[in-house]
């Protein structure tokens, strides 16, 4: 619904294709542009947590703390000549002013999220770009250490993150992890398949919809195991990866990083072992369990685009009516 999504809309729509979103509409100063709290407007946030990463580590406190003085950080020059105590969003992301921003990314996939083997030689070149931007100030041993720690902190995140989602799912294929997509609203495509059913990760109609359909990452109409896998992997797996990015080290361990999915394999453990209890009881007790009604209906949920397809076009999904292949990237 529009009043969910104000957040994600305000960024991603037209501001990603304007000048005036980095260099503000009324000023139009480049000066402006060189200044990462620029960035701040819409690269912060739980699953995009690139200014908070900046912000509190060592390069952005030298950046906080230095920033007034001119001789430290001269905005007046362009990137191209800049001579600052230490990098800004834009000296590493946007070098020399080059504008292809992702250009200086090590974002693989999913903003860190998926289980990429991060030192594929499919990825050399952009990891060698990584490395010639840090060491304009650090050896290029320092930053291949640096860049190397990341990798190791993001294939930990990816080992918790692969258990959870596995003990979310042997509930489901065993029947326990209620409700199940049958008992729910529909989701947004105006159909019933399992949350985490995302992509390829898993085929066949035991995780509901066909094969090659995929589910989405409910937030609000699903299992509370569920909603704890989607937070390890969209909130905490991404303060792991933009933590260790940015040399925010404590960040990507402490607050909800490292230690933050730790918590959630347990609360998605506990959430198992509760339910297989809670099964087993009833099933002794004879007690046949039925999901609640506000599962299935509600107002809040009257709003979702899959309930609208399901009662204006019976039998369709979103896909069925696209007209053409991107019809839905601008619709």
């Amino acid at each position: 619904p529009p009043g969910d999504t104000a957040g994600c809309t305000f960024c991603h729509t037209s501001p990603e294709e304007r000048c005036s979103t980095c260099h503000q509409r009324h000023q139009f100063n480049p000066a402006v542009a060189r200044k990462s709290e620029q960035c701040k407007t819409c690269h912060w946030g739980k699953d995009h947590r690139d200014w908070e990463a900046y912000d509190i580590s060592i390069h952005g406190t030298v950046y906080q703390v230095n920033k007034w003085d001119p001789t430290q950080f001269d905005m007046s020059k362009k990137l191209a000549d800049a001579d600052y105590v230490g990098p800004t969003c834009q000296y590493c992301h946007v070098r020399g002013g080059h504008h292809n921003v992702q250009r200086l990314s090590t974002v693989y996939t999913s903003m860190g999220m998926s289980n990429a083997d991060r030192g594929a030689p499919l990825w050399k070149e952009k990891r060698d770009t990584w490395v010639s931007v840090c060491d304009d100030c650090h050896s290029p041993r320092f930053a291949r250490e640096n860049l190397q720690a990341m990798d190791e902190a993001c294939k930990d995140a990816g080992l918790k993150y692969t258990e959870t989602f596995k003990v979310a799912e042997n509930l489901m294929l065993d029947g326990m992890g209620e409700p199940m997509p049958k008992d729910l609203a529909p989701d947004w495509s105006g159909q019933h398949i399992w949350s985490l059913k995302i992509g390829a990760y898993h085929e066949g109609d035991k995780y509901g919809g066909k094969k090659g359909e995929s589910g989405e990452f409910r937030m609000s109409n699903c299992s509370d195991i569920e909603r704890v896998c989607f937070e390890s992997v969209g909130y905490w797996m991404t303060y792991i990866f933009k933590g260790m990015a940015h040399g925010s080290w404590n960040d990507a361990t402490y607050c909800d990083g490292s230690f933050g999915m730790d918590r959630w394999l347990v609360k998605a453990k506990a959430a198992s072992e509760q339910a297989r209890r809670f099964t087993a009881l009833e099933k002794k007790a004879g007690i046949n369990w039925v999901p609640a009604e506000f599962w299935r209906k509600g107002d809040y949920l009257d709003q979702l685009s899959g309930m609208k397809i399901v009662k204006e076009f019976p039998g369709k999904t979103i896909f069925d009516l696209c007209p053409e292949p991107g019809w839905l990237d601008t619709h």
